[in-house]
């Protein structure tokens, strides 16, 4: 066993993991990044890389009025079901840094970002809520920057890497995942969708062009940041080199790790900042956490975000905050003959599908997963199992996960019928039940309306799951036309697990009295989302995850 000179050691390379080594080494600092698996980028690369910033500094040079008052009131509102679980200072600490944050990281050269557009707050009934202008991602950054290490980056395969955001609203997000590139109508809408001038080389045609490495998303925005990274001779990146351990002293303070590496166990002591993300593929933790067993759930995040942090904090005397499972950011998905075994996409929210449970019911607004999980895991009426039901219009127009529209399903995953009735028996669903279901979503998707459960009315969905082409609604459409299909789903996580680590507003963990451990952090996901209670919008983990990389990394050096 050897010993490492002192040095802030960094576990996790993902983006709230690069981030925070960024600061520590402008600040003049020397980083050590252990990273457990052969890639970098963690379960941030797999995202749609929003992220969520109230009153940031690209509203006010595009001319969108926001302000910290009603960012503040929009999360307040999303909180309210369990405010015993909002960390108060902790929220007001990351609205009130976050927009400098963002700046800062512009102002760095580690990203240029741009709004995206039209992208409504997911709660737009909710005090505060915008229609547009909180949602920040970066702009389209080319992959041979990256030189050696664009081949270690991971790749998302849940959205169309390569392609903007702009060109996915006007082609649809799930035409984007199916489509080669834009035709040149699309182009023009696209252009003037984003507000990108009509002259010059736009991130538009840098994309379609083909002749360099365009990277977006989620990728995109850990591309960003990497390569920003890659030129501090202060930082060092470990790939394929997993803590075990967290070394404490005999006061509690923890001084180091245990990594293991090629040539063995090795100690390397400094203090430590976990980034490790959350618990996906850890099915001790998911039942912990979520109630739920492996038949019910599976992960869209890299297998390497496995709890390890949670459970290295653990052992070292730290506190977790557990958030109920009705309120974690989990989606519905479906078997897949992929990497993960999982596949999600926006094909539960587009028209002609609907959910039930075996009794052939629907219980919930089944197009918007916060919803979906509300409805599925109530913990007074859960309904479980549940299956995705649609028609033969839905196989036409959009297919489902790698099976393109038309295609062939895989016969083990998808079951087939010529009538509800029979694909009940298929299923295990009640099929009478099924066909009076499907006759009553029927009648009211025709004119665009889900009297029940309120289909179609959540503009977030709309704009970003929905199919834009489509009328009356881009989310409603009737199950009418056999054969019929259907599969059973499951609860897939994302990365963002809310329960975690308890770690107060600037990152530092907590022991079970409350207090701060001494020389342990936690930046990212494997902290409890206590900085937004009960509460969730897409790119609050990202936005947070930056935020806190600056308060740690201006205590670890001030």
């Amino acid at each position: 066993m050897t010993t490492n000179q002192d040095r802030i050691v960094i576990v996790g390379a993902g983006l709230s993991g690069l981030a925070t080594a960024l600061d520590v080494a402008l600040r003049g600092g020397q980083a050590l990044v252990l990273e457990s698996s052969d890639m970098i980028g963690g379960a941030a690369a797999y995202s749609g890389g929003m992220v969520w910033v109230g009153a940031n500094h690209v509203e006010e040079r595009e001319g969108i009025d926001d302000d910290l008052d009603r960012a503040e009131a929009y999360v307040r509102a999303l909180t309210e079901e369990h405010p015993e679980l909002l960390d108060e200072q902790a929220m007001l600490a990351w609205l009130q840094a976050a927009p400098e944050a963002m700046r800062h990281w512009e102002d760095v050269g580690a990203i240029q970002w741009e709004i995206i557009p039209d992208l409504a707050d997911y709660h737009d009934e909710a005090p505060g809520a915008l229609d547009v202008g909180r949602y920040l991602t970066n702009a389209v950054i080319d992959g041979s920057v990256l030189g050696e290490w664009r081949q270690l980056l991971r790749i998302s395969p849940n959205f169309p890497v390569g392609m903007t955001y702009a060109q996915m609203h006007v082609k649809g997000r799930r035409s984007s995942t199916m489509a080669a590139g834009p035709s040149s109508v699309e182009d023009d809408q696209i252009a003037q969708h984003a507000g990108v001038p009509a002259f010059g080389r736009t991130d538009v045609e840098a994309v379609a062009s083909g002749d360099d490495d365009p990277l977006t998303f989620g990728t995109g925005v850990v591309a960003s940041f990497l390569a920003r990274v890659l030129r501090e001779p202060g930082i060092e990146i470990r790939l394929s080199s997993p803590v075990t351990e967290l070394i404490a002293d005999h006061d509690g303070a923890v001084v180091g790790v245990l990594c293991s590496g090629p040539d063995g166990v090795e100690r390397i002591d400094g203090p430590v900042v976990l980034a490790t993300s959350t618990y996906d593929w850890d099915p001790d933790l998911v039942r912990e956490f979520l109630g739920l067993e492996p038949e019910d759930f599976s992960s869209l995040a890299p297998t390497s975000v496995a709890g390890t942090g949670i459970t290295m904090a653990r052992n070292v005397g730290a506190a977790v905050a557990t958030v109920p499972p009705t309120s974690i950011p989990i989606v519905p998905g479906w078997a897949a003959h992929n990497e993960t075994g999982v596949s999600n996409g926006p094909e539960y929210a587009l028209p002609h599908c609907m959910m039930v449970d075996s009794s052939g019911s629907r219980f919930c607004d089944d197009s918007y997963w916060v919803g979906i999980v509300r409805g599925a895991l109530n913990p007074d009426d859960r309904h479980l199992p549940f299956y995705l039901i649609w028609d033969e219009q839905h196989h036409a127009k959009y297919g489902l996960g790698l099976t393109p529209p038309g295609g062939a399903y895989p016969s083990d995953i998808v079951k087939s019928a010529s009538s509800l009735v029979e694909l009940g028996a298929l299923l295990g669903i009640d099929g009478e039940a099924l066909t009076a279901t499907a006759e009553r979503f029927s009648a009211g998707a025709r004119v665009g309306l889900d009297p029940e459960f309120g289909r179609g009315t959540v503009r977030f969905v709309q704009r970003f799951c929905g199919d834009p082409g489509h009328t009356p609604s881009p989310v409603l459409g009737p199950i009418d036309e056999p054969p019929y299909f259907g599969t059973r789903l499951k609860f897939v996580g994302t990365g963002i697990g809310s329960s975690g680590v308890h770690a107060d507003g600037h990152g530092r963990v907590l022991n079970e009295l409350g207090n701060p451990i001494p020389g342990l952090y936690a930046v990212g996901s494997v902290a409890a989302l206590t900085t937004m209670g009960s509460g969730y919008n897409s790119g609050f983990a990202l936005s947070r995850g930056l935020t806190i990389a600056r308060f740690v990394a201006a205590e670890l050096v001030p």
